[in-house]
């Protein structure tokens, strides 16, 4: 996958790509990256990116020139452009799957109040929100859209690793330990030390089921659960003393 960056801040998505799984990824050729300072397609002495809005208000507008001219230079017509903004359409795992297809990604950075609208009617094919609420800079949802995208390509993260993720199923992911056996004068689970699979298997759909529960209750309302899970729920519901309603 190839991904573009436009952005006036090219050193906070530079730190991204330099480290970590990301920069393992770019050393294996899995992902190439591109990071454009919008503010290099400026003709103004000031180099100014943005102005004040039409119709009056507060904060300042992102310019579309630079914009315009930034995506035409990297013929992002060929790509998938994405606007992440809190107006969007609310970003989540299967997203992430549906993005991780494509070859090409081009994201925008939005700073201010905005983008000019002309800028997304003519360029944008995808406004996504990662939350509820407001950040100030789109670098920063942007590395976060990423982040969720390139780990789901081939060869970044073992298949393995990807499965019992929250959110890869169902359910939320269970606890997970490692050495030292006690620490705090807390115990690892003695069921993880038995070494009997199948007990550990049904312990960490207890947790799963029980994390899902209580952290995010909406996300079992709509799940479709297996029967051995579904089995389990029930159970777990039995022996916390929420009873079966609700239950689909």
């Amino acid at each position: 996958m190839h991904i573009d960056i436009l952005t006036l801040f090219p050193d906070m998505i530079k730190a991204f790509f330099e480290n970590s799984i990301m920069a393992r990824a770019v050393e294996k050729g899995i992902i190439t990256y591109n990071i454009i300072n919008f503010r290099d397609y400026t003709y103004d002495n000031h180099h100014t990116c943005d102005d004040i809005p039409y119709g009056g208000g507060a904060g300042m507008v992102l310019k579309p020139e630079p914009l315009f001219d930034a995506l035409n230079s990297i013929n992002a017509a060929a790509s998938r452009v994405i606007f992440p903004t809190p107006s969007g359409k609310l970003f989540n795992q299967d997203y992430a799957n549906s993005l991780s297809k494509e070859e090409r990604l081009t994201f925008i950075c939005g700073h201010y109040e905005g983008l000019d609208q002309r800028v997304i009617d003519e360029w944008v094919d995808d406004e996504i929100s990662i939350g509820d609420y407001v950040l100030t800079s789109g670098e920063t949802s942007s590395i976060v859209i990423i982040d969720a995208i390139f780990r789901l390509i081939d060869g970044v993260i073992s298949k393995e690793s990807l499965e019992d993720e929250s959110f890869s199923s169902p359910l939320l992911e269970y606890p997970q330990y490692t050495r030292p056996e006690r620490y705090c004068q807390k115990n690892v689970p003695d069921v993880l030390l038995s070494g009997h699979h199948e007990r550990i298997a049904t312990w960490r759909v207890f947790q799963r089921l029980e994390k899902t529960m209580l952290s995010r209750p909406e996300v079992l309302t709509n799940a479709s659960l297996d029967v051995e899970s579904r089995k389990k729920f029930i159970q777990l519901l039995d022996i916390k003393g929420f009873g079966k309603n609700g239950l689909n």
